[in-house]
């Protein structure tokens, strides 16, 4: 219960933020991914954060294979991590620690 309300917690607030923060910028969002890739300093944080963003894929499909869920219902987890990061995750957490409450 503790974890899925610390996900949901930081969901909304981090939606919240980047949504706040797409309205306000001045540049669209490949854009601004081309612009951090360009420096080495931040290029290394980009590679850093996708690396944990792959690694939270894999853990994803495994605990919804596991489950018998299908590759279509892990689909928007796994695009929205792909565009977001820890939106897909985080959304993960808060829908399945649902059914993990049920299941307990």
């Amino acid at each position: 219960m503790v974890l899925r309300l610390t996900a949901l917690a930081s969901l909304v607030l981090f939606s919240i933020y980047t949504g706040w923060t797409m309205l306000n910028a001045e540049q669209s969002l490949l854009a601004f991914g081309h612009e951090l890739m360009t420096r080495p300093d931040t290029a290394q944080v980009v590679i850093d954060l996708y690396l944990m963003a792959a690694l939270a894929c894999i853990w994803m499909a495994k605990d919804h294979r596991s489950r018998g869920g299908s590759l279509i219902g892990l689909l928007p987890y796994l695009i929205l991590t792909a565009v977001f990061v820890s939106v897909g995750p985080l959304l993960y957490l808060v829908v399945k620690g649902a059914v993990w409450q049920r299941e307990a």
